[in-house]
């Protein structure tokens, strides 16, 4: 499918300007997850983009992700994201059905890599649940422990995981210390952003 040309995009909150050691670092590996979950890159030829568009709108999410935005700056979004190598988009299931969207980066090459002591395969985490039927429930609070442990085990130099959720999403909160994610405090990234960085590091996984 040909699509007009864009001019290169920078997504907000990725530091291009690395060190050196970040310049031999892949993007993070797609992870094979456990029984019961699944992950799949998001396919910008399908209605992927139109799916992620209308869930990110819903009030749910809206209130934690503040992302309502149009197909069309998703779908540019997704490209990007597709054509680097500090994030991928994904699409992730529970149960056989596909319920939410996620985000795994390299943290190093995020603003968050910034207020910590970050190591270049440092992993982050962002996921989103867009079926409401699915919050609350306890299956999105266990997909989080299936993707870590999935990260980890796809990327062997990598030896933490970091989820950076905003200081008010209490919800939050609590699904990532049920899946052994240590809070390390609350931090302001910039101006506007204060988040509860959480961390999870391979040494403590069961």
């Amino acid at each position: 499918m040909n699509r007009p040309a864009h001019p290169p995009i920078v997504l907000p909150r990725e530091v291009p300007d690395t060190s050196s050691d970040m310049k031999v670092v892949p993007a993070p590996n797609l992870p094979e997850l456990r029984s019961g979950f699944s992950v799949r890159l998001v396919d910008l030829d399908s209605s992927d983009i139109d799916r992620v568009a209308e869930w990110m709108s819903r009030p749910h999410l809206l209130e934690t992700w503040e992302q309502g935005w149009s197909v069309e700056r998703w779908r540019d979004d997704a490209a990007a994201r597709l054509a680097g190598d500090y994030s991928r988009p994904l699409i992730f299931g529970i149960d056989g059905v596909e319920v939410g969207y996620a985000e795994i980066y390299r943290v190093a090459r995020d603003e968050v890599g910034k207020v910590y002591d970050v190591h270049p395969y440092d992993l982050g985490l962002h996921i989103a649940t867009g079926e409401p039927d699915y919050v609350g429930r306890g299956r999105a609070s266990a997909f989080i422990g299936a993707l870590t442990d999935g990260l980890l085990a796809a990327d062997p130099a990598a030896q933490r995981v970091v989820a950076d959720p905003d200081v008010r999403n209490a919800r939050m909160h609590g699904a990532l210390r049920r899946n052994g994610f240590v809070n390390r405090g609350d931090v302001d990234v910039r101006p506007g952003r204060r988040i509860a960085l959480f961390v999870a590091e391979r040494a403590t996984r069961p």
